[in-house]
């Protein structure tokens, strides 16, 4: 008999994360769109419109469409009794079928033959977590494209004011702070665009057991029109072939999460210098404060920023690990990717939008800048 203690999560006070420990994302928009909340709700629209796609090519009655879809969207569905549950499987997909087939049974009885009908675990999952993506995507947009438009007037404002170019931490030659600002706009708008690019290539994921379509086709539904009519209800790409083990629409979008992160975390270091109390060339327009030393006015949002931009790269090193999979349905490959997938998410989420009120608020001191760069200017004539 073991002497391990059993403990649930109850133990600990519960089972929820709350963000106590990420704070870079915690309220914003993003923590929202990629919560389990969010991705429950991806798969119930993945179910749903699959149902209205083989509805659409006339392969399933419409009435169960009708009633599939109003399950999805009306019943109250346990995410963590799913969660629990799917240690079973491996996924969470093969509890949700069980579940919404009862609903479905509850509200149209016969129509719950037609849930999940001819598909795979992963065909929803992925389709799902490609939502969970666009949807996200879509807030981390709007966000990178307000940040622009900010240094777009601080470089403007700016262009005029001389300031101390640092190389290799030491003052070089003069540069101006409009320069600077225009850089950081350069990188937010290379993100930006990576953002959107990356978004309008997701795809839905079909292929049934082993990303043949036999298991649809058995049923009477042509392959390609089923694809493409899914697709269409969920407002992603139809791809040229399921994706099971060919994982370019992974690879793609966590290129595009690890260029976001870095490119805020290069904003954030050079606020995080310019910040020093030694250099007081700009500052955060509302401080955070020290627990030990209440008189600081500590920079932290650039600090939040930059400890995503050293995290995401790491999420993303596993994203391109499980590129390397084997067979039709790889074992764990595929299940290694969903939680830093659903991570880099979060954090570039929750960056892009620190970013924004970072550069929206920043406080910039001409003044320091130019007695800076005269006290460089005279230690190297003393020199």
């Amino acid at each position: 008999m073991s002497d391990v203690p059993s403990r649930d999560a109850s133990s600990y006070g519960g089972g929820g994360d709350v963000g106590l420990l990420t704070p870079v994302s915690a309220g914003s928009p993003a923590e929202g769109a990629t919560g389990d909340a969010a991705v429950l709700r991806a798969m119930l629209d993945a179910e749903a419109a699959l149902t209205r796609a083989q509805a659409e090519i006339g392969a399933v009655p419409g009435r169960a469409a009708e009633a599939v879809t109003k399950a999805a969207g009306s019943v109250g569905f346990d995410a963590r009794g799913l969660a629990l549950r799917a240690g079973a499987g491996g996924n969470p997909v093969i509890p949700l079928v069980a579940d919404l087939r009862a609903a479905v049974a509850e509200l149209s009885p016969g129509g719950e033959e037609f849930v999940h009908r001819g598909a795979t675990s992963q065909d929803i999952l992925d389709t799902a977590l490609m939502l969970v993506a666009a949807r996200t995507l879509d807030l981390i947009g709007v966000d990178l494209a307000a940040t622009a438009a900010t240094l777009a007037t601080l470089a403007d404002r700016h262009r005029a004011t001389v300031m101390a170019a640092r190389t290799l931490t030491q003052h070089a030659v003069p540069t101006t702070f409009g320069l600077k600002a225009a850089g950081w706009r350069s990188l937010v708008l290379d993100a930006h665009d990576r953002v959107v690019r990356v978004r309008s290539t997701l795809p839905v994921q079909l292929g049934g057991a082993a990303g043949t379509l036999e298991a649809f086709e058995a049923y009477g539904m042509e392959g390609e029109a089923l694809v493409d009519a899914f697709a269409a209800e969920l407002g992603l790409r139809a791809p040229e072939l399921p994706w099971h083990v060919l994982r370019t629409p992974v690879a793609d979008l966590a290129g595009s999460l690890a260029f976001c992160a870095g490119a805020l975390g290069k904003v954030a270091a050079d606020v995080l210098v310019l910040s020093r109390t030694e250099v007081g060339e700009a500052a955060e327009g509302t401080g955070g404060v020290s627990s030990a030393m209440p008189h600081k006015s500590n920079p932290v949002r650039s600090v939040l920023l930059a400890s995503a931009a050293r995290q995401v790269p790491a999420l993303v090193s596993t994203l391109y690990a499980s590129m390397a999979s084997e067979d039709e349905r790889p074992p764990g490959a595929w299940h290694a990717e969903w939680s830093p997938l659903r991570e880099a998410l979060r954090l570039c989420g929750g960056a892009a939008r620190g970013a924004a009120v970072l550069c929206g608020e920043l406080s910039v001191f001409p003044a320091r800048m130019r007695s800076n760069l005269a006290r460089g200017e005279l230690g190297e004539a003393a020199g």
